[in-house]
């Protein structure tokens, strides 16, 4: 089901813990996944609100999305748990929901498929996510199902 998920935790060499989210927006196999151009934008969108953001830019690793366009994975150091993150994730959220103007990011010198962008539906997904899903985040969709 959508939600935040503790997907695995990493150690490095040098001891540094990494864990792996996956920020599941919709239920797969179960109803249609996001478009590889809606993905692309939020992907633009979440990253680069994530590099900014003042308390965790430093701690985030990597965002990127699924292949299977059911969501996103975000690494961050730290050994987190999902309910770490959730006022992060919803902050992303809102910033995608409320974006306007230029995707960052989506030009032909930084991108190398720039025009492969969905900013309307995107926005579209993101509320929905936040509604459905973060707004009203339940226990059962912040650890994997046994």
């Amino acid at each position: 089901m959508p939600g935040i998920y503790v997907s695995r935790r990493d150690t490095t060499p040098s001891g540094d813990v990494l864990t792996t989210f996956d920020i599941r927006m919709t239920a797969p196999n179960r109803e249609p996944a996001l478009t590889p151009q809606v993905e692309h934008t939020i992907e633009h969108l979440a990253a680069t609100f994530l590099r900014n953001h003042p308390q965790w830019k430093e701690r985030v690793v990597y965002w990127g999305p699924m292949g299977c366009c059911t969501g996103s994975y975000l690494i961050m150091q730290g050994a987190l748990e999902s309910t770490d993150i959730v006022d992060l994730i919803k902050e992303t959220f809102i910033f995608i929901a409320d974006f306007e103007g230029d995707v960052p990011g989506a030009t032909p010198r930084d991108c190398g498929n720039y025009s492969y962008m969905d900013l309307p539906e995107a926005k579209k997904a993101a509320k929905k996510y936040l509604e459905e899903t973060l707004i009203p985040i339940e226990p059962s969709r912040l650890t994997y199902p046994e």
